[in-house]
């Protein structure tokens, strides 16, 4: 079961992926943890990546692809795995289903997690952190026993840049003119579905398993 994740930044995917990974037995793939892995590694395509990461470059979509490509042969993806973070651009999925078909392999789903901006925006506001232990809170789903102090250590927490409504909003124009059309291109292959991203970690959960199957 090959499963493309895709969904605004703060619409949860990563979380979602991480519950297919475990459910399915499925490796949870990032490009972040493939470029981490290998440049701890010291591959040949880590000192690339590394190179370009270095002069604070972002790494060329072909090197990412070759990347992914070299994670996949590895056994744990033998029954599949979730993508998370990649494709981004059209681009981006042209190239990655050229290269599964030279393998004569395809991805099975692009699971689409639906929130609208607004509430992305209300949920990334209230996150909070403590930049002294590393705990995050969030003013409604997780509040701390004590407003604006960590139950862990007892320090202030803080609204982060990127959780700031501004921020979000920015990052979010990004990802509908870049990865919006992404949506279309899998829908044209068939390939698309979707999950109310709105409801909670558990009920999401439960509708992609509905699609997945059991």
């Amino acid at each position: 079961m090959k499963i493309i994740m895709l969904g605004a930044p703060g619409a949860g995917k990563g979380t979602q992926a991480k519950k297919i990974a475990d459910k399915y037995q499925i490796p949870h793939i990032s490009t972040g943890d493939i470029f981490r892995a290998n440049i701890k590694e010291g591959t040949e395509l880590g000192k690339k990546a590394k190179s370009y990461m270095d002069q604070g470059l972002l790494v060329p979509d072909e090197l990412t692809l070759e990347l992914i490509m070299d994670r996949f042969q590895n056994p744990d993806c033998a029954n599949g795995y979730v993508l998370d973070g990649f494709p981004r651009t059209i681009p981006q999925a042209e190239a990655l289903t050229a290269a599964l078909e030279k393998n004569g392999e395809t991805i099975d789903y692009a699971i689409n997690v639906e929130v609208p901006d607004e509430n992305i925006v209300a949920r990334m506001s209230g996150r909070r952190a403590c930049l002294a232990c590393g705990a995050t809170y969030h003013v409604v789903y997780a509040p701390t026993k004590e407003e604006g102090i960590c139950d862990r250590c007892g320090e202030k927490l803080v609204l982060r840049d990127d959780d700031k409504p501004e921020t979000v909003k920015k990052r979010l124009d990004v990802y509908h003119s870049q990865t919006q059309p992404l949506i279309d291109y899998y829908i044209k292959q068939g390939k698309l579905v979707e999950v109310d991203g709105t409801q909670n970690v558990d009920a999401v959960f439960d509708a992609i398993v509905k699609i997945l199957g059991a």
